[in-house]
């Protein structure tokens, strides 16, 4: 656990705090907190692309280091998959 309760030093939503609605963003935080606490399962819940996310970033980094084969699709592919991910997520929070 940690020593500090991440909670206490997330950001706020400026647009749901103006426009009082969710953006496509919302709840990234709340499930790195999860991941960090351990509960993988509600990190999925509160934002399913964590799982894709961090694959592309963890990638990206890689490849500005060592050269990769095939990056340029695998890149693609990720990066597909995080946008389906975060906008069909956004979509579902209005449903």
């Amino acid at each position: 656990m940690l020593a500090f309760h991440i909670e206490d030093y997330m950001l706020p939503c400026f647009t749901k705090k103006i426009l009082g609605v969710d953006c496509p963003g919302c709840g990234l935080q709340r499930s790195v907190a999860h991941l960090f606490q351990g509960d993988f399962v509600a990190a999925f819940e509160m934002y399913p692309a964590i799982y894709t996310l961090i694959p592309l970033f963890s990638f990206l980094l890689a490849d500005a280091f060592f050269k990769i084969k095939y990056a340029n699709k695998i890149i693609l592919t990720l990066m597909i998959s995080s946008v389906v991910l975060i906008f069909s997520n956004y979509i579902l929070k209005f449903i």
